[in-house]
């Protein structure tokens, strides 16, 4: 779900289609462009986020982190950042593509003012999911062997992250009712679930040994099931918890700094080379997705000149979900989404069909003020409004994201606290 309104499918007629492209070519030469303050922004934050896990890669652990191992990881990201640039310059190019098809949509929050009336172009998730595929399969020349224990999985993952884009891009186009969107991330985890080939067995938290009888419990394919509900939820969560200008794509890039510092957090604190190995296939993943998405972000961010579409959230969605369950660190995961696991259960009413359910849960604009007013719709956004008060676009979006923050720091409180006693 997005801050839009899809574009009507009946411009068929020559003169309609002549203006709609004059309209869009006049559009792209100037929506589409980096401005030079988001360009900073985002440098700023790209900083931001990426100090903590440069802090501990290069000093904290610096010394106890493996040299061939840190090696792949730094391979790794100069791959992403080369996946960054070549985002930030196909974005606009892609923008006029989708323009030129009548793939755009109208920003609702902005409705009533001009830019409420401008074609934005919509679905540029699939430029930065493209980029993230070519990164990632371009890194197997220099970290995987022909023999690999790891080359299938990474491969079934992407794979599974492949199929999750084009039925994405599917739903962009045919706008998919919402019932058949729950059902598509379980058949796009497939590849990953008859490939994996790791542990079906949880650790039995202390307290409840006694309960249980043993430490490890092997739950076989129930574990299976729940790594294809864990694909699910991380798509969808993603895709529900939206509506305004940088939402999408910020969560993502807030969710996915939170796993690489968990990431060489554990890398570093384990002797384990096993484990070491499955937390670093989780970074192999997760720097293109960060590095792709803040290109994405520098033209997503309010006022957004493009829409992400819904292949970008279930792009997103499913590569976090990958690494969750190839990293082996779900429970973590799940915390991380604590924003989104509160949205759902907000929305669970209305998604169930139990209160009536709008095409868009969005907040009420008023192009008076520019102030945006809380609905009874269950959303995170929209209660965000009513306790806080009216606010505008931007300012929401830094709350929600604020929240996010908070969530993630929760998250590694919560595992400090209960190290050694928990587990």
């Amino acid at each position: 779900m997005a801050s839009r309104k899809r574009a009507s499918s009946n411009l068929n007629t020559t003169s309609v289609s002549t203006a709609t492209q004059n309209n869009t070519t006049t559009h792209s030469t100037h929506t589409t462009l980096l401005p030079p303050t988001k360009a900073s922004n985002m440098l700023k934050l790209s900083l931001l986020l990426f100090l903590p896990y440069f802090y501990l890669i290069f000093y904290h652990y610096g010394n106890i982190i493996d040299a061939q191992l840190k090696r792949s990881i730094l391979i790794n990201a100069g791959l992403s950042i080369f996946g960054f640039f070549v985002t930030i310059r196909l974005i606009p190019v892609a923008s006029k593509y989708l323009l030129r098809r009548n793939m755009f949509g109208y920003d609702i929050n902005k409705k009533g003012t001009p830019q409420g009336s401008v074609h934005v172009p919509e679905s540029l998730g699939i430029v930065v999911a493209a980029v993230f595929l070519v990164v990632a399969i371009l890194f197997q020349y220099f970290n995987f062997t022909s023999d690999s224990n790891w080359l299938v999985e990474y491969n079934a993952a992407l794979a599974s992250i492949c199929f999750m884009v084009l039925l994405g891009f599917v739903d962009d186009v045919l706008d998919i009712p919402w019932r058949v969107k729950l059902v598509l991330p379980s058949i796009a985890a497939l590849p990953l679930l008859m490939a994996y080939a790791g542990h079906t067995t949880i650790i039995i938290p202390k307290p409840l040994v006694s309960y249980f009888g043993v430490e490890i419990l092997d739950l076989g394919w129930v574990y299976k099931l729940y790594m294809g509900l864990l694909a699910v939820f991380c798509t969808n969560s993603i895709n529900i918890h939206a509506g305004i200008n940088g939402l999408e794509v910020g969560q993502t890039v807030v969710i996915a700094s939170a796993i690489l510092v968990h990431n060489i957090m554990q890398i570093g604190a384990s002797t384990d080379p096993e484990y070491q190995q499955a937390h670093a296939f989780s970074i192999y993943l997760v720097q293109p997705l960060l590095a792709t998405s803040l290109a994405l972000l520098c033209f997503n961010w309010y006022p957004s000149s493009v829409f992400v579409g819904d292949t970008y959230t279930y792009f997103a969605g499913m590569t976090m979900a990958v690494v969750g369950i190839l990293g082996h660190f779900s429970e973590t995961l799940l915390l991380f989404f604590l924003p989104q696991i509160f949205n759902f259960l907000l929305s669970l009413p209305q998604l169930a069909g139990f209160i009536p359910c709008p095409r868009h849960r969005l907040p009420r604009f008023d192009p008076q003020t520019g102030l945006l007013t809380g609905t009874t719709d269950g959303t995170l956004v929209n209660l965000s409004l009513r306790l806080f008060g009216r606010m505008s676009e931007k300012s929401l979006c830094i709350v929600l994201l604020v929240l996010q923050v908070v969530g993630c720091c929760f998250c590694f409180m919560l595992r400090w606290i209960l190290t050694g006693w928990y587990k």
